[in-house]
C-alpha cells in the first residue's frame, strides 16, 4: 500500500471517528451511523489495499525463484 494510501484511509478513518463522537455528543443518530459508515469504509479500503500488497510481494517472491 502507498504511502499516500495510507495516510488518506487513514485520515478518513479518523474523520469518522469524530463524526461519530459528535453524533453520539449532541444525539444525533443519523451523524452517529454516518460516521461508523465512514470508518468501515475507510478499513474496507485498508484490508483492500493489504490483499492487493500481499499479491505483490507473492508474486514478486515467485519470480525470483
Amino acid at each position: 500500500m502507498g504511502l499516500d494510501d495510507k495516510i488518506r484511509n487513514a485520515a478518513e478513518e479518523a474523520a469518522g471517528k469524530v463524526k461519530e463522537k459528535t453524533g453520539e455528543a449532541t444525539d444525533n443518530e443519523q451523524l452517529e451511523a454516518e460516521g461508523k459508515a465512514d470508518q468501515m469504509k475507510a478499513n474496507v479500503k485498508q484490508a483492500g489495499e493489504k490483499v492487493k500488497d500481499a499479491a505483490k510481494d507473492a508474486t514478486d517472491a515467485f519470480k525470483q525463484d
